[in-house]
């Protein structure tokens, strides 16, 4: 497998990243891959090699204010969901068809990836072929099993209470993502405590995008995975309805490492090899 490329992409509104690039010399499925909640994107580079292996083209975006980022969260720099789904993501979705036009692309995620690949494909229904979601789901406090679910409203209160007073919430602190915008964490923890998607100042109904969604969606997840519990992502697939998906929990046994958030990042082959199976 050749080495990653990078895509210099720049968001209507200014902010600038790089895509990490993973080309097959015979792509026969292309995919953009959104990464979890404060991870930066070269994190998923062993990924993107196992589904290039695999005829997977991949193309791994990077959030605001992680990695490449020409932006850092903090009191003069604030975004939330509205600049994400407007600005960044149509921007790496034209980098990505400029790169490889004609290819049928599949869009992805792990953690908060696979929340806004589901919010941006439902935006954008007849951009994607199928939603590819990892270790996903709501963070809605309902879908998480007792005793951790009556912990969750009191966090989703405080850590936006946190971010504000702060400038920024300081995740690597808290064990909890990175340093996250204000905004952003306004608008996760509102999921968190209504179970609706919604992005402040974005004036178009989430939720009703999500239910007219028509693609099909291959979800996966780890049976040890506690930030990613099973009734979380059911909920999500829940606001799918018209979408036909299938939901397959993996164990550690057949991952081969523990079955948790982020472990199967460093041996990601039975992961590529359950969503290049859906794709080829």
């Amino acid at each position: 497998m050749s080495a990653h490329t990078i895509i210099d992409v720049a968001a209507a509104d200014g902010h600038r990243f790089q895509l990490l690039a993973q080309v097959p010399p015979q792509p026969r499925a292309a995919v953009l891959w959104l990464p979890a909640l404060g991870v930066a994107a070269r994190h998923y580079l062993a990924l993107a090699e196992a589904l290039g292996a695999r005829d997977v083209a991949v193309f791994v975006h990077e959030w605001r204010g992680n990695g490449s980022s020409s932006l850092r969260a903090g009191r003069r720099d604030d975004w939330g969901y509205r600049e994400l789904l407007l600005h960044d993501l149509p921007a790496a979705e034209a980098a990505v068809r400029s790169a490889l036009p004609g290819l049928a692309l599949r869009l992805g995620g792990h953690s908060l990836g696979g929340q806004l690949a589901c919010c941006h494909a439902g935006l954008h229904p007849e951009a994607f072929t199928a939603l590819w979601l990892v270790a996903s789901g709501t963070p809605w406090w309902p879908g998480f099993p007792a005793p951790r679910r009556w912990l969750l409203p009191p966090a989703y209160r405080f850590l936006p209470w946190l971010a504000h007073r702060r400038g920024a919430l300081p995740g690597r602190q808290l064990g909890f993502g990175g340093n996250e915008a204000r905004g952003l964490i306004q608008d996760w923890a509102r999921v968190g405590l209504s179970g609706r998607y919604a992005a402040a100042g974005l004036a178009v109904d989430l939720e009703a995008a999500m239910r007219a969604l028509a693609l099909p969606v291959n979800a996966l997840l780890f049976e040890a995975d506690w930030l990613a519990p099973a009734g979380s992502m059911r909920h999500l697939l829940s606001k799918l309805p018209a979408a036909p998906a299938t939901l397959r929990i993996l164990s550690g046994s057949e991952l081969g490492t523990r079955a948790d958030h982020f472990s199967w990042m460093k041996s990601p082959a039975i992961v590529a090899d359950a969503l290049a199976s859906a794709a080829l």
